[in-house]
């Protein structure tokens, strides 16, 4: 059975929790799980503004439980959890397409507002923004800020979206896409969705003032929508991107990093966004505290989930159907969680990373390494835990067309990697 993974990371406005499925106390030494290497500590990560903790417990083998810092009793009350029901997984193939089709009209909309949102005082940086607004994108965040709010505005009584609820997807998009122009500048990749990127067009320069503006552009709008909770969480988002930057080029080609700085890597980059999303949809439908924690712990989940799944098919896909080189992230000397997973079983990885590939076909070996020691299981299983955890958070929303999509977003994540 698959053991749990206890990580617990608080970002100043919200712990983090990462705890999955029931543990078993006799489990397989040679399968050493999530669970078993986390080690007790208590970590400031310092990320400019305020200290960030980071706290893992290897107390308790056989037992483990969610709990929360607020309310602690019902949690610690309560049964473990449940982990994810496989019958109830989709038998046929999903598409985002067929899952988004409950919200295919708001999409509609979201897609003819997204270019005369940007503004077009300067013709350079409109014709970026079509660039890459039509560059063929999936809108899964807007899609899942549109999924949420329906779900929740059942709860709260509302007969449709407000104006709020559609302009906090078309700010999640724009954020989206400032991120991926300035990503792009910084990987120096010159494709993106088939489409030659912002700044292999039209430059560096123009490419990161694009990025900026639309930074601008979002937070005027969001200042806008007058709902302080909802511009804080926001805010957040920018300020993480820009830490989980700084925290990975700051730890390029070094072994040592730890899972747990992988996932708040991770939060940074890819599930703060999407967490806040779900969050900030689900406080202007105007349900209670407790259902939009659980909407932020939902998309914080997926995103750490998804992130995990990128990370591992780097390693299992092709040059085309990645439409970048294999490897390339290790490439880089970015190490991910299938690598991570396999420096603690080879020490010959350690060696050829360190190297920073310098002979040939160090890549490539390095590459095998990962793929035959044990790593890419290991990331599934936590890839695994965390959609655990996206399905339970979702199970304070009634039943409904909108809350099946979210739970397949889950599965069609999953089935990625299968």
């Amino acid at each position: 059975m698959m053991s749990v993974s206890c990580h617990n990371l608080e970002f100043g406005r919200t712990r983090l929790e990462f705890a999955a499925c029931g543990c078993s106390s006799n489990a397989s030494p040679n399968r050493l799980s999530v669970r078993n290497r986390a080690k007790a500590l208590l970590r400031n990560v310092n990320s400019g503004c305020k200290a960030r903790k980071l706290l893992c417990s290897r107390r308790e083998i056989g037992r483990c439980r969610v709990f929360s810092t607020k309310t602690p009793e019902a949690f610690l009350s309560a049964g473990p959890p449940p982990v994810l029901d496989l019958t109830k997984e989709p038998t046929g193939p999903l598409s985002m397409a067929d899952m988004f089709e409950v919200v295919a009209e708001d999409l509609l909309t979201l897609n003819k507002n997204l270019q005369s949102i940007v503004g077009s005082e300067n013709p350079v940086l409109m014709s970026a923004a079509e660039q890459i607004f039509g560059a063929g994108g999936k809108r899964m965040r807007p899609a899942l800020v549109f999924l949420v709010s329906r779900a929740t505005a059942e709860i709260a009584g509302l007969k449709d979206l407000t104006k709020e609820h559609r302009r906090l997807a078309e700010i999640i998009e724009m954020i989206h896409t400032a991120s991926l122009i300035h990503d792009d500048v910084l990987d120096e990749s010159d494709m993106r969705r088939g489409k030659e990127t912002v700044h292999q067009l039209y430059g560096t320069r123009v490419a990161v003032l694009a990025g900026d503006f639309m930074f601008a552009q979002s937070s005027w709008y969001l200042a806008n929508l007058e709902n302080l909770e909802v511009i804080k969480l926001i805010s957040q988002v920018i300020k993480d991107f820009a830490s989980g930057e700084i925290k990975q080029a700051s730890s390029l080609f070094d072994c040592d990093v730890e899972l747990d700085e992988y996932l708040i890597k991770s939060y940074y980059k890819t599930a703060s966004l999407i967490a806040a999303s779900t969050k900030g949809a689900a406080i202007f439908s105007g349900v209670n505290s407790e259902i939009s924690e659980q909407m932020y712990q939902y998309g914080k989940n997926l995103g750490l989930s998804f992130q995990v799944v990128d990370d591992i098919l780097d390693f299992t896909q092709s040059a085309e159907q990645l439409g970048k080189p294999a490897g390339s992230d290790l490439a880089k000397g970015n190490l991910t969680a299938p690598v991570i997973f396999a420096l603690e079983k080879e020490t010959k990885l350690r060696d050829i990373i360190e190297s920073e590939f310098c002979e040939t076909g160090s890549l490539e070996e390095a590459i095998d390494i990962v793929k035959n020691c044990g790593g890419i299981e290991r990331a599934r299983e936590l890839a695994r835990e965390m959609a655990d955890q996206a399905i339970q958070n979702l199970h304070c929303l009634p039943q409904s067309s909108f809350r099946r999509a979210l739970e397949q977003m889950v599965y069609y994540n999953l089935e990625r990697i299968k």
